[in-house]
């Protein structure tokens, strides 16, 4: 199994969904069954052997670093975007120093889930295989997915291979949070603000963007709704 010891959490974004929730904080500071949505994500890299792990900064930013300084079990390194947000490709790119080359983790700061039989993340590094795979997509079946799920993201080979929706189609997976994937892509990227699906449709490109189908239930907690809606169901397990 491929041991990772670096991640990125996507932790500059707007949040302007969650409004009016992230009207005085940073989405990643907003509290998800009694904390913040930040350390669920922390706890899964750490459970996954995650080591460091770099937050980039915009939104509010001076309360997500106040909330993370201090804390070495992961470590945590700022990324700062108060001058300019980045997007989730450019993200990436400004942070590289950081990261260095081999196999990162991806991790947008609002994706959590419940676990199947056995650990996501562990999966993920399991399947793992950078002679094939430029990344690993961690995706979810609308059917196990609470919240919003609109007309999906991709479509899978029977390898694993993933494929765009086509446009007036409907996709069964959606892009569930979290990836595996080699960080010297983005420097392919263009200097400033850029998607990390340019990246993806390069992969795409070559045959090298694959996907694990969880077997746990993804919470999609994209606006309050959504949030309050994963807290139910979660209280009524």
């Amino acid at each position: 199994m491929t041991l990772i010891r670096k991640a990125i959490i996507m932790g500059a974004g707007l949040g302007s969904r969650m409004a009016p929730l992230t009207d005085d904080k940073p989405k990643p500071l907003i509290p998800f069954m009694g904390k913040p949505l930040i350390d669920h994500a922390l706890a899964r890299l750490e459970a996954a052997g995650v080591e460091e792990v770099v937050v980039n900064l915009h939104y509010k930013a001076d309360q997500l670093e106040a909330h993370l300084t201090g804390r070495d079990r992961p470590k945590i390194i700022f990324s700062d975007e108060r001058d300019l947000l980045l997007d989730t490709g450019g993200g990436v790119k400004k942070a590289r120093p950081f990261l260095g080359d081999d196999p990162i983790f991806t991790f947008n700061s609002d994706s959590v889930w419940i676990e199947g039989q056995r650990p996501t993340l562990t999966r993920m590094l399991e399947v793992w295989d950078p002679s094939r795979m430029d990344a690993l997509l961690m995706i979810s079946s609308a059917v196990n997915t609470i919240g919003e799920v609109r007309r999906g993201d991709f479509t899978m080979g029977p390898m694993g291979e993933l494929f765009r929706r086509q446009p007036a189609c409907v996709a069964p997976f959606m892009y569930a949070g979290v990836q595996i994937i080699d960080p010297k892509l983005f420097d392919e990227g263009p200097d400033g603000p850029f998607s990390t699906n340019l990246v993806w449709d390069r992969a795409i490109e070559r045959g090298r963007l694959f996907g694990l189908r969880m077997e746990a239930t993804w919470m999609h907690v994209g606006t309050p709704g959504d949030l309050e809606d994963a807290e139910r169901f979660l209280r009524n397990l």
